[in-house]
């Protein structure tokens, strides 16, 4: 099978001929855009062999202004397909594309509604305050909030048909908001719920693939359970969340299920071949060879060594 027919068929639940891989890690930022980003994928892709090539994402909503108080989302634009932040990654896209060839697949990451509100601010205020503000925006006043959201996710599909039109597969689609310790489920489903889906039926209806992966820890799983019928693949974080594998197939019954390795474990990086070896083996058991994908929590670290990542891929593809 091709890298192609191999993730399509683990997607629909067919007959594999080994297990397909999928890891990916944040480059260092002066080689993460523009043509040495380019330059930074395509050797990823190349060096690990993995069977997606996942096109990071660092074109991200950029700051327009301080934000203090609820009143002050409304400095937040509409976006175009003129929007510098967005037709950059969709150039980017294109080029990475353009390398690759008929037997690749290929998802472009977009940051979910969550992250994407956080983007324009966290570089003024720090991660932390600025995920508080969200909350306390919220419940203070939250139109103008929710109207900011509204207009950045008009803006995400439009990322996503550049996405489309660059030749990409699918989207990576990585969703921030289920944590326990901020939004409440209720506010969860006003804040965060609508306007992901919003994104992510815009993504179906291109024809596109959605690869779900639900960001950080202490996650209220069931949140998720609404994007369950959109996503073709889903990835979060199984150790952070204490969420197996296992009880995520039981969730997202009709989805691939991609993951399995603690993504910064030290396995990685001091043990041995054959630990990562033995856990890629035990995984793989465990869970089968149809609708599962090999991976990892979410990204390794950006200094692992390529060749580690390459003893992973071929570990699954072993009989």
């Amino acid at each position: 099978m091709t890298k192609r027919e191999r993730v399509l068929a683990a997607v629909l639940g067919q007959e594999v001929d080994v297990v397909p891989s999928s890891y990916s890690l944040h480059f260092p930022s002066e080689k993460a855009k523009s043509n040495k980003g380019v330059a930074s994928h395509l050797e990823f892709y190349k060096k690990t062999d993995v069977d997606i090539m996942k096109i990071m994402n660092e074109y991200l909503v950029p700051d327009f202004g301080s934000i203090r108080v609820p009143a002050d989302w409304k400095i937040i634009p509409s976006f175009s397909r003129k929007t510098k932040f967005i037709s950059d990654f969709g150039d980017f896209v294109k080029k990475i594309i353009d390398r690759l060839g008929p037997d690749d697949f290929s998802l472009a990451t977009i940051h979910g509604i969550c992250a994407s509100s956080i983007h324009p601010i966290e570089a003024r205020y720090g991660y932390l305050p600025v995920r508080e503000m969200q909350v306390s925006h919220l419940r203070e006043k939250s139109e103008p909030y929710l109207d900011a959201c509204r207009r950045i996710a008009d803006g995400l599909c439009i990322m996503a048909d550049m996405i489309f039109e660059a030749g990409a597969d699918g989207v990576y689609y990585a969703a921030l908001g289920g944590e326990r310790h901020f939004y409440t489920d209720e506010e969860f489903s006003r804040a965060v719920l609508p306007f992901d889906l919003q994104v992510i039926k815009h993504i179906k209806a291109k024809g596109g693939y959605v690869l779900l992966h639900m960001c950080k820890n202490n996650l209220n799983m069931q949140r998720f359970k609404p994007y369950a019928s959109y996503a073709d693949i889903v990835n979060w974080g199984v150790a952070e969340t204490n969420f197996s594998l296992k009880e995520g197939k039981k969730l997202f019954s009709t989805s691939a299920i991609m993951g399995g390795l603690p993504n910064r474990a030290k396995m990685w990086t001091q043990g041995s071949d054959e630990d990562l070896k033995k856990a890629i083996k035990k995984i793989i058991a465990e869970m089968g060879h149809k609708k599962f994908i090999m991976g990892a929590d979410c990204t390794l670290a950006t200094d692992l060594a390529y060749e580690r990542i390459n003893t992973a891929v071929r570990t699954a593809r072993s009989k």
